[in-house]
């Protein structure tokens, strides 16, 4: 760890192999914002690698040694590149080189209020919230959001006070390279299993991020692995939010009527505090809010302001985010990739009025896939309608045989397409007025929700629905 911090300290040419991906665009942002000179590549043209080479980056598409130029001190990387590359492989030969949860924990290190949000579901969401939230209250902080916030059009900024809100993921053990003040622990659920195997390795994880954590850990009482987790642990303060009696933070008159709207009264250790309207749709979110409002108040936020915050959140990007509705049919991308993240917001749609809704699912990596298998088909089943692109393999290689059509075939009445854009003529010769169409997956899913809108805005005529 001190390596690194040090290495900062000096360094003013820092380069990241893997830019455009949803953990190292802020990253590189903030470095940005400091002063650094940052360069960078990627292998997939997205949207995040256009928008950090637009803050100033000087980026690469295709990743060679070359992209490396003789200026760069420092390199950092996202565990996501494969071994053998020739990009990262040089780096490793010849400079400082650092995987992205390591820059991450000295980032962590410089502020004396890092408010680590971890959890298996939910994270970007509230940490979205909670950096909304410290905005408005006017206690500028910094931020690090797997997922755009259009509230300051960006995945991360810096700011000029000692909060920095940080979105903790537990994958390889990221998070355990930080050192929060506060820790915000939304719930704990199987995932990741190629890596932690069981559940009781994530709880362990867990275990130690939140004994890592300087001060305070604001936990969700409703969660039985949570509370699990946390069983005897001491020398923190425990702060616990949720809906049943007990909770510090407890949501109390709860309404969902559907939609995008729900509503709901904070009480603080049994006391009406708060009224919070949300924009959001979901159940799910309730709680997102509620972990977010506790962390806010912590924080020094006043609670006009938090409920302000709330309301004026519309969610993050790829948060089920609407692209928008043509010819009746509401077009909608959500980064949902563990089953229990596609049911609650499959769940959602059901109960927001749409006539039927269809979910597009783009599977993630392999061996998720075949390790989960029966719990994404069922959540998907939810759905009315489901359409099932290839696996992304991301980083890996398929050597357990697994196809996307093996997940289809569990699904009554899904269909299997490979390409993007099949997939969205499929939709555009199927969907009708009144639907609501998904996409569902941490990929690059997205695309097919853009292609099918740009379909409809382009005035393209439907032929005969595909039988």
């Amino acid at each position: 760890m001190a390596q690194i911090d040090e290495l900062l300290k000096t360094a003013k040419n820092v380069h990241f192999i893997g830019i455009g991906g949803a953990g190292m665009c802020p990253l590189a942002e903030i470095l940005l914002a400091l002063g650094y000179n940052v360069s960078g590549s990627d292998n997939n043209d997205t949207q995040t690698f256009r928008k950090i080479e637009q803050d100033g980056a000087r980026v690469y598409l295709g990743q060679t040694r070359k992209n490396i130029s003789d200026k760069v001190e420092l390199v950092i990387y996202t565990n996501a590149i494969l071994s053998g590359n020739e990009e990262l492989e040089w780096a490793k030969e010849n400079l400082p080189t650092f995987e992205r949860a390591e820059l991450l924990g000295a980032v962590s290190r410089i502020f004396s209020n890092c408010i680590g949000v971890c959890g298996t579901h939910g994270k970007t969401t509230t940490s979205s919230m909670i950096t909304q939230a410290l905005l408005e209250a006017g206690l500028d902080p910094s931020a690090v959001i797997g997922g755009k916030l259009p509230a300051i059009n960006a995945y991360g900024r810096y700011g000029k006070s000692e909060h920095f809100v940080c979105e903790s993921c537990e994958f390889n053990n990221t998070f355990l390279h930080m050192n929060a003040d506060m820790a915000v622990v939304l719930n704990i659920d199987e995932d990741h299993l190629d890596f932690f195997k069981n559940l009781a390795n994530i709880k362990k994880s867990f275990r130690q991020f939140c004994e890592n954590t300087t001060k305070t850990i604001i936990y969700n009482a409703d969660d039985e692995n949570t509370k699990d987790m946390l069983n005897g642990i001491s020398g923190k303060r425990l702060i616990s939010f949720g809906c049943t009696q007990g909770c510090e933070y407890r949501a109390v008159n709860i309404n969902v009527p559907g939609g995008f709207h729900s509503e709901y009264d904070v009480c603080h250790n049994g006391d009406f505090i708060a009224h919070v309207e949300l924009s959001v749709p979901g159940e799910h979110n309730i709680l997102n809010s509620l972990a977010a409002f506790a962390a806010a108040a912590e924080s020094g936020a006043d609670y006009a302001s938090i409920c302000r915050a709330m309301k004026a959140f519309k969610g993050a990007a790829r948060r089920f985010e609407l692209k928008g509705k043509f010819a009746g049919v509401t077009v909608a991308d959500d980064y949902a990739h563990h089953p229990k993240e596609i049911e609650v917001t499959l769940k959602a749609a059901q109960k927001m009025g749409f006539r039927r809704v269809w979910a597009v699912h783009q599977p993630f990596t392999f061996s998720r896939t075949a390790l989960l298998l029966g719990d994404f088909a069922a959540a998907l089943s939810i759905a009315d309608k489901c359409v099932i692109t290839k696996i992304m393999g991301s980083r890996e290689i398929n050597t357990i045989g697994i196809k996307a059509a093996d997940l289809a075939e569990k699904i009554p009445g899904a269909v299997q397409i490979d390409e993007f854009e099949n997939a969205a003529e499929y939709l555009f010769q199927n969907c009708k007025d009144g639907d609501l169409v998904i996409t569902l997956g941490c990929g690059d899913v997205y695309k097919i929700s853009n292609i099918l809108a740009e379909m409809y805005k382009s005035g393209k005529k439907c032929t005969p629905p595909i039988q």
